[in-house]
């Protein structure tokens, strides 16, 4: 007389464990790649209490003195400016732009910089700075 088994043995891998893991590395990275865009420059930035939340874009603009602005990561005179935003904007269609100034820099320097990026087609301007809320 044989015997049937009334249970069978199933060999599955459960996959949702894995899925889980996965799905928290994703997000680790996006999370941590975003702080990636600036470059490691030294700066104190302006405080301003009444500061508002900015979007972040892909070109960000760092103002140290006259001879040392970077756009990313490459560093421009202001004079040479105008072709290394012509180059970003022939490969992007990049519209706005985040600048970052030292607390030193003066203004007739920041509005000659503003006047580069507006002759260049760039119109949403946003100036970085120091939370200073309470």
């Amino acid at each position: 007389m044989t015997f049937r088994r009334r249970l069978k043995p199933t060999a599955t891998v459960d996959l949702v464990p894995m899925i889980d893991v996965v799905f928290q590395l994703v997000i680790f990275f996006m999370v941590s790649s975003t702080f990636l865009l600036t470059p490691g420059i030294s700066i104190e930035l302006p405080s301003s209490s009444t500061a508002e939340p900015a979007v972040m874009t892909r070109l960000v603009v760092t103002v140290v003195s006259e001879d040392e602005i970077y756009l990313n990561r490459d560093r421009y005179a202001l004079a040479d400016l105008k072709e290394g935003l012509a180059s970003l904007r022939s490969q992007d269609d990049i519209k706005a732009v985040i600048i970052e100034g030292d607390s030193g820099v003066s203004y007739s320097l920041m509005v000659r910089l503003l006047d580069v990026l507006r002759t260049e087609g760039f119109t949403g301007i946003t100036l970085r700075t120091k939370d200073d809320a309470p």
